[in-house]
């Protein structure tokens, strides 16, 4: 969409309204699926839209629309919610200009990904003919410009290739199921790494162990730490919840309450989700959330930020063409100084958590997690003996990080949206069934 219809949006939402925010959204995802070792689908999907939101009256007005030859509607629309719509407690974006230029890659055709998928099956088949084998590569690309009567603009452009490599092996009664992805901005994922990974997983599988339930020693890989600790850390220091003082951290600000190792940051700057500003025409910042165990400070959208009295971060993004919520960029956690392989030579009986089933059914707001293990080892003597199952691993941030052992010293991108290493803790709740 050309730069003379946002203005065009803009000029006739002034007809009607006191402030106004046009954006537009415009996607394009090219999936290439390998399903039971098998090619399914090879297709394309494509989204175009725009979302205003209003301000009339004193209250927010919201509509969007994919149909771009209808703009009066969509200014009626925004004008008419406006009506039973929420009290404007915040600005839109004023005063800022941000571009970012148009990426000049060009990745790979659909038939390379084709190629590549069939050799990783091979490859795979190769180590166990009896896995089966599902491969997905994804090239996304998108394209967002937002404008405001307060004279903003933003437009940026972010290509990414992701690819993911999983298998199921059923012995019996006993489903195993591993999987590794990756998501790389303008470039291609390494598919050796992720293929190494997953064969690891089931070397680490071929025999079963068992584990007593009590305290032991936890180690969580990147990925599990990422969907369980990076998780509920996502949750308490959103400005949101801070707000409704629904965050154990609200209140808390400049106290030291975890481990001096433990350091927590954003930079829009890197990784695949990279970006200059947010959903909402804020410019994106580097905020270090927790440093050195200390809180320092929250992430907020513009809604948010003005309810609490503070500066927007930021961190207003949304999905497809919905209203603007408080997210993160990409939570980051600052690595440690030992390596993965001495942090499991150092564990006497414990266990490696490396998938979880779900976000578990903790009481996130409460800083607390419970996860049952997807796939999960026992460590004995500072060695991997094999796989355990029907395990469960629970606790609380606080306390786990009152007993840190350390963090490992690579991190590493979970999804392009967490960069994180390993921690293993020296003492958390788990619970087999025997």
């Amino acid at each position: 969409m050309s730069d003379a219809t946002l203005e065009k949006i803009l000029t006739l939402a002034t007809q009607h309204v006191d402030a106004a925010e046009v954006y537009y959204l415009s996607s394009q995802d090219t999936p290439i699926q390998f399903e039971n070792n098998r090619l399914k689908s090879l297709s394309t999907k494509a989204l175009q839209g725009v979302a205003l939101r209003v301000i009339c009256n004193g209250r927010i007005g919201f509509a969007s629309s994919t149909d771009l030859t209808r703009l009066d509607d969509l200014v009626a629309a925004a004008v008419q919610t406006s009506e039973i719509g929420d009290p404007a407690e915040f600005e839109f974006a004023s005063n800022v200009q941000l571009s970012a230029p148009e990426t000049d890659y060009i990745p790979p055709k659909t038939q390379e990904f084709v190629e590549v998928g069939e050799r990783l099956i091979e490859q795979i088949h190769a180590y166990n003919p009896d896995i089966l084998v599902d491969v997905g590569f994804h090239v996304r690309s998108g394209a967002v410009k937002i404008a405001t009567t307060g004279n903003a603009y933003g437009s940026r452009f972010n290509q990414v290739v992701s690819a993911s490599l999983s298998g199921n092996l059923v012995k019996g009664e006993d489903f195993l199921q591993a999987y590794t992805y990756d998501v790389v901005h303008d470039g291609i994922p390494d598919y050796e790494h992720l293929l190494q990974k997953l064969l690891q997983k089931y070397q680490h599988s071929e025999q079963q162990a068992t584990i007593k339930s009590g305290t032991f020693p936890v180690l969580f890989t990147p990925t599990a730490a990422a969907s369980t600790i990076g998780r509920l850390f996502k949750t308490i220091l959103s400005g949101q919840a801070v707000f409704q003082k629904a965050s154990p951290l609200a209140g808390k600000v400049g106290e030291q309450l975890f481990d001096q190792r433990l350091t927590i940051f954003e930079d829009p700057s890197i990784g695949s989700s990279a970006c200059a500003f947010d959903d909402e025409g804020t410019p994106t910042t580097r905020k270090v959330l927790i440093e050195q165990g200390i809180v320092k400070e929250f992430y907020w959208d513009r809604r948010w930020a003005a309810r609490a009295g503070c500066a927007p971060t930021g961190n207003g993004f949304r999905g497809g063409l919905s209203r603007p919520g408080t997210e993160l960029v990409n939570g980051c956690m600052s690595p440690g100084k030992t390596s993965t392989a001495d942090l499991i030579a150092g564990m006497e009986e414990g266990v490696i958590v490396d998938q979880v089933l779900g976000a578990g059914q903790s009481n996130q707001l409460a800083g607390e997690f419970s996860v049952n293990l997807d796939l999960g080892y026992k460590v004995e003597k500072g060695e991997i003996v094999g796989r355990v199952k029907n395990t469960m691993v629970a606790g609380s941030i606080f306390e786990a990080f009152k007993n840190l052992v350390d963090l490992g010293d690579k991190p590493e991108w979970v999804g392009g949206s967490a960069y994180l290493p390993c921690l293993l803790f020296g003492q958390l709740g788990v619970a087999a069934r025997e």
